[in-house]
């Protein structure tokens, strides 16, 4: 079962953050096998950050749940609260199977939470700039409850429109980068 994870981080948390940073990632380093996409969200000024990023392959909501919530910094209060929602692989790749690279381009994350009725269930037609792309969804994967995607483009605006506007209740657009250790 594939979950998306996102810590939101809390303001003024960065310090913490920092501090932390090999520890975070010695934990997810224990979830390598299993991750399909990580990395931070930033604010508009491109360094300041504001989340963090998981999409795991997992046994079950229960493990989902202890993956989040055992994290390091959710642990220490870096993080103001978590979303978590069982997710689907459109795409069935990986982010390392981007063809775009690391860092080619702008990446954003889109978070489209749900209004009633599916939408966007199909792979959208510009899927080169896809990195994934999947629908959120209830715990036993029987309700929709919104999209994600993490995609390159070239402007939030071109993010925001990899999905329908008026089928979520809100659209978030985050600017994010591929994560992990620096090679």
């Amino acid at each position: 079962m594939e979950f998306l994870c996102y810590h939101r981080d809390r303001h003024g948390s960065v310090a913490l953050r920092d501090e932390l940073l090999q520890e975070h990632w010695s934990y997810m380093d224990r979830y390598a096998a299993e991750m399909i996409a990580r990395g931070p969200t930033f604010a508009d000024d491109g360094g300041t950050p504001t989340g963090s990023l998981h999409i795991v392959d997992l046994p079950d909501p229960a493990a989902a749940r202890a993956f989040a919530f055992d994290e390091p910094n959710y642990q220490a209060g870096v993080y103001r609260d978590v979303l978590l929602r069982r997710w689907r692989n459109t795409l069935g790749r990986t982010m390392w199977d981007f063809a775009g690279g690391r860092t080619d381009g702008n990446r954003y994350l889109v978070l489209g939470l749900g209004a009633g009725q599916a939408v966007d269930l199909a792979v959208p037609p510009a899927r080169d700039e896809l990195i994934a792309y999947g629908p959120l969804l209830s715990d036993d994967g029987a309700t929709w409850l919104g999209t994600a995607a993490l995609l390159r483009a070239p402007d939030p605006a071109g993010a925001r429109a990899v999905l329908t506007a008026d089928g979520y209740a809100e659209i978030e657009v985050h600017n994010w980068a591929f994560g992990g250790r620096p090679s």
